[in-house]
């Protein structure tokens, strides 16, 4: 079958990474992709929002299972133009239909939901532009330090974790009066913050039955040690040491199935991935947010121990007999490592030329922010490229994947060189 990707990210280049490994694959590709996943299928330059252009290359190149990697495609209906569309209603999407994708389009909604389905998750409330009184009112109420999350889309940016109370009212004002982060902003929830240790866990589901991927712990902050600024993440490592058996029972009873059914209870169709961002809390798992996606450095942690054909899980969610089909995890660990641009996440270089990914041994190498120019791959985004192991055991994993990170160069390149630290 022919199967198209959208994206252009180190997820997306995981994702084909492993696609393109399946028995039911005959053509990949890949819009707009990056300079390395043109080893895995053909890369074709549309945004992943030009809906008429993927109508197009689906129509042209009878492409027949789409697979959307980043949010603002779900959000925006990339799932609910295939179904209004007559000439492609009958070719599955994997990822949810816009109503679902408000899970992660807006904070509010999928607080409601929690509170909703009884799903473990901090104590908030949502103010508007209207309500701003009231909200610096609660604010001096809520106890510190307080979360303020914008409630739309806003580039992975739109969180504050705020000290003191005069930061917190100057914030909520910012994001409320003055449209900090634009329209994402024009709803704010302000949330009770939650301490312990975070993990990513991921779910795909057909509607119905559900299969847990491998979990992964990711990275946000630029310095070493978890310092510096926030980023769209550093590294990632998979499976997670206090994520046992006993955890995870935890976490699928008290909110996987709970999220799954609260779904169908409300009607919302849902075919793709659930991302469920977690805060272990003394043992005791508290939903902060959940993504409808996969993340991203996570993916190329998790598709790197998924030693089953994953094609056949993604018809298993599109043709709805997910049940059916068989998950095998690889016990190692994966290990990624994030090379990122000088500069980032602030003003970062750009077009610099990559040389010495030839050099890596027992990696590979997921490209993210990259593109060729010429016969040179240069660095076009602030996450250039992910460096992926898997090895017996964390500690090889992490040394590996640091190790193949240091054969790599560009100008002003950088990586964390702590990833996983924490958890050895």
């Amino acid at each position: 079958m022919n199967i198209l990707i959208l994206g252009s990210g180190g997820r997306e280049s995981a994702f084909a990474w492993k696609v393109a490994q399946s028995a039911h694959c005959e053509k990949l590709f890949i819009a707009p992709g990056n300079a390395g996943t043109t080893q895995y299928g053909t890369n074709v330059n549309i945004k992943v929002t030009d809906f008429e252009g993927i109508k197009a290359l689906v129509l042209k190149e009878d492409i027949n299972l789409v697979l959307v990697g980043p949010e603002e495609p779900l959000v925006k209906g990339v799932h609910d133009f295939f179904l209004a569309d007559e000439q492609l209603k009958n070719i599955p999407v994997v990822g949810p239909q816009q109503e679902g994708a408000q899970l992660e389009g807006s904070k509010d909604f999928s607080k409601q939901f929690m509170e909703r389905h009884n799903i473990p998750t901090a104590a908030y409330r949502t103010f508007t532009k209207d309500t701003l009184q009231d909200g610096l009112t609660y604010l001096a109420t809520a106890g510190l330090p307080v979360v303020l999350k914008a409630d739309g889309l806003a580039a992975g940016k739109g969180v504050l974790i705020c000290l003191t109370l005069e930061e917190a009212q100057t914030e909520l004002t910012a994001m409320l009066a003055d449209a900090k982060f634009g329209e994402a902003s024009s709803r704010v929830v302000v949330e009770q913050f939650l301490t312990g240790i975070e993990l990513s866990v991921f779910v795909m589901t057909d509607g119905n039955s559900y299969k847990i991927l491998p979990e992964a712990k990711d990275y946000k902050r630029i310095g070493e040690g978890d310092t510096g600024l926030n980023t769209g993440g550093m590294g990632s490592i998979s499976p997670v040491p206090f994520a046992d058996a006993a955890y995870m029972k935890k976490v699928e009873e008290r909110v996987i199935i709970p999220t799954i059914e609260g779904l169908k209870k409300d009607g919302i169709p849902y075919k793709g991935f659930i991302f469920i961002g977690l805060m272990n809390s003394n043992g005791e798992p508290w939903v902060i947010e959940y993504n409808c996606r996969m993340g991203d450095p996570e993916t190329e942690s998790v598709m790197r121990r998924i030693d089953s054909d994953f094609v056949d899980l993604l018809l298993g969610v599109a043709e709805g007999n997910l049940n059916e089909k068989e998950i095998i995890i690889s016990p190692k660990t994966a290990a990624t490592v994030v090379m990122v641009a000088g500069g980032y996440p602030g003003e970062y270089l750009k077009n610099k030329v990559i040389t010495g990914t030839e050099n890596v041994r027992d990696s590979i190498v997921f490209h993210a922010g990259t593109a060729m120019d010429g016969n040179d791959v240069i660095t076009t985004g602030g996450r250039v490229l992910a460096i992926t192991t898997v090895q017996d055991n964390m500690f090889s994993a992490l040394q590996q994947a640091t190790a193949d990170a240091s054969r790599i160069y560009y100008d002003g390149m950088y990586f964390r060189k702590d990833i996983g630290f924490d958890l050895l």
